[in-house]
């Protein structure tokens, strides 16, 4: 398998599009389906953004045996982050700028070339830069004990619109599993209380559970399990941006780019689809318990099989903000689609020792007020 599906290291491309007329660099405006020149203000149209997409899957093991062969490479100038190692392009005729992905500063010492597989689907961003900073100016605002100063961060420049690259698989599950079929049945007990000083005898009914040996075979087909292909983003935070509307895949068009940043994957697909497998299981543990029937289940051994495994490799938009607080590094990332946010955040130990101090003063003065109250009484 070639190594250009296996790097442990990633890179990012500041892409560029020049207008057709003038020549001027032209940016991406989110939402729009063309790019309008500041300089002569022509009109460019993007093609992929009014043709419908027909989204052809890739067979998995076809394209496993046949790695090198589609490899549709490009080759970038790079820079490389000492602090999280992350390789981005810087833009043109910048010498020193901010890790997009940890905030730390980079100064070009030396560059190297890499290879970029193109991917062939993209969402365009819809939600712009102003909005994507109101949201994170918000988010900081209402974060509970952080630290006073944390409101500087909230500065639209320190946004970066990046496309993030990710897989989808689709597949076919067949899962032969042994398992317990719980089935509840009531019993009457009996028991006995004491009331105002006399015995009194009682029944009740008490659950108890039958348990009979089971065993099967399942099926499930999925569609699209989405696996996100960076490492240098925390992968629950970047799960908890889902849903994606994938329905609205445009064609890749470096113009939907322009002014934007596009990391290469780090995954590679067999470790992407290893990845899928774990977000598959809970469905398939859903559908043997479905399977096993009765009140409750356990699963004791299961085997699943995946068979017609196909993928796509696509780019998804996201906001993201990386910066620098008392040495430690904190993302925050927006759906360049639907602009939900998640992100991570600092605290501050003195908010949290007042408001513990201050909690404890509330308790002891309810303790105190309630001793008082009951010897007045």
């Amino acid at each position: 398998m070639s190594n250009d599906f296996n790097e442990k290291t990633h890179e990012v491309e500041q892409h560029k599009v020049n207008c057709k007329d003038c020549g001027a660099i032209l940016q991406y405006n989110p939402g729009v389906e063309q790019l309008t020149c500041q300089y002569c203000g022509a009109q460019n149209e993007i093609a992929e953004a009014k043709q419908p997409v027909v989204v052809e899957e890739i067979d998995y093991h076809e394209f496993l045996q046949n790695a090198e062969k589609n490899a549709e490479a490009i080759d970038i100038p790079t820079v490389k982050c000492d602090n999280c190692g992350a390789s981005t392009t810087l833009k043109e005729n910048v010498t020193a700028d901010n890790c997009p992905f940890c905030g730390t500063a980079l100064v070009i010492k030396g560059g190297t070339t890499s290879h970029i597989i193109k991917p062939k689907y993209l969402l365009p961003f819809k939600i712009d830069k102003k909005k994507s900073a109101d949201l994170f100016k918000d988010w900081l605002h209402s974060l509970w004990f952080a630290p006073n100063d944390l409101k500087q961060f909230a500065q639209k420049d320190r946004l970066n619109g990046i496309y993030i690259p990710y897989w989808t698989y689709d597949s076919k599950a067949t899962t032969p599993y042994t398992g317990m079929r719980g089935d509840h049945y009531y019993v009457s007990e009996s028991y006995t209380v004491t009331v105002n000083g006399r015995t009194e005898h009682r029944t009740r009914q008490v659950q108890k559970t039958r348990w009979s040996p089971a065993s099967g075979t399942v099926f499930n087909t999925f569609d699209d399990v989405l696996v996100v292909a960076s490492e240098s983003l925390p992968r629950n935070y970047a799960n908890e941006l889902e849903p994606w509307d994938l329905e609205n895949l445009v064609g890749f068009n470096e113009q939907f780019l322009s002014g934007f940043i596009a990391e290469k994957y780090q995954v590679g697909v067999e470790m992407g689809f290893e990845q899928a497998k774990k977000r598959m299981d809970p469905e398939i543990q859903s559908t043997i318990c479905q399977n096993i029937g009765g009140d409750v289940q356990k699963i004791l051994t299961y085997s699943p099989h995946f068979e017609d495994i196909s993928f796509k490799h696509l780019l998804l938009p996201i906001w993201l903000s990386a910066y620098k607080y008392k040495e430690k590094s904190y993302r925050f990332m927006i759906n360049g689609r639907t602009g939900e946010v998640h992100g991570e955040r600092p605290y501050s130990a003195w908010k949290i020792f007042f408001f513990v101090l201050t909690l404890l003063a509330v308790i002891g003065g309810g303790i105190y007020l309630w001793v008082q109250y009951g010897q007045s009484e």
